[in-house]
């Protein structure tokens, strides 16, 4: 199950698909703990969204008062964000190699699910120390990552009981998993990529793990959980500059 990158995303009914997803069931877990991370975390109010998609993790940071700009690689999925959100800014970025960020700009870097559809572990070090030059002297990246677990549970949000090959994949393989909270059943195909890898890319990207969460949730969230209270689904990895004192 080899890697090879495809822009799974350029997709104009997939994006119509995801364009009205907000937070339910197991994305919820997703979100749930990041205004409270990222008030303990950040410092400044300027905020890069790194591969926003369709623009929810963008409102998201603007609901928490960041002036927060949207990038991403598929025209399809922007599309969609200015739509919901005509006075935002949203940019398209190369897909071949790593944008041209501003240097020390951001307070906040945020890239919420950008690595699982990020092929091979030198794409994913380019990508990361483009993001930690674009960031302000002790800024911060956050980015939500999705754990190896979740490609072998069945969730409140996603299926994987049709693919039992993603319990044999290694860290760089291709695993697949269904989406249940979009009407486009098509599976989607990521990388898996495990804690020790990321640490790898991180030390390679000149970053430092600030601090790592694991959400699970809570018995009395009113949602449907399947596996979220023992098994976390996401992986939220708060970052620095390595050369931060």
């Amino acid at each position: 199950m080899a890697a090879q990158f495809a822009n799974v995303y350029e997709d104009t009914a997939r994006a119509e698909a995801y364009a009205g997803l907000e937070y339910p069931g197991t994305y919820y877990l997703a979100f749930r703990d990041l205004p409270t991370i990222i008030r303990r975390q950040v410092r400044g109010d300027h905020a890069l969204d790194f591969g926003c998609g369709t623009g929810r993790s963008t409102r998201f940071l603007k609901d928490l008062g960041f002036h927060a700009v949207g990038i991403d690689i598929a025209e399809a999925m922007l599309v969609q964000a200015r739509i919901r959100d005509p006075g935002g800014e949203y940019r398209l970025v190369p897909v071949e190699t790593p944008p041209p960020l501003p240097a020390e700009t951001y307070d906040l870097v945020l890239a919420a699910f950008t690595f699982d559809n990020v092929p091979t572990v030198d794409k994913k070090v380019h990508l990361f120390r483009a993001m930690r030059t674009s960031l302000t002297p002790h800024g911060r990246i956050v980015t939500i990552v999705s754990a190896p677990a979740i490609y072998v549970h069945e969730w409140a949000s996603f299926s994987t009981v049709a693919f039992p090959e993603n319990r044999e994949a290694r860290s760089g393989d291709v695993v697949r998993i269904v989406m249940l909270d979009v009407p486009d059943r098509r599976p989607v195909e990521d990388i898996l990529c495990t804690d020790e890898t990321y640490r790898e890319v991180f030390d390679q990207a000149g970053l430092s793990v600030v601090a790592a969460f694991r959400p699970l949730g809570q018995a009395s969230e009113p949602h449907a959980w399947i596996t979220e209270t023992s098994v976390a689904p996401w992986t939220i990895y708060v970052l620095g500059d390595s050369k931060d004192p």
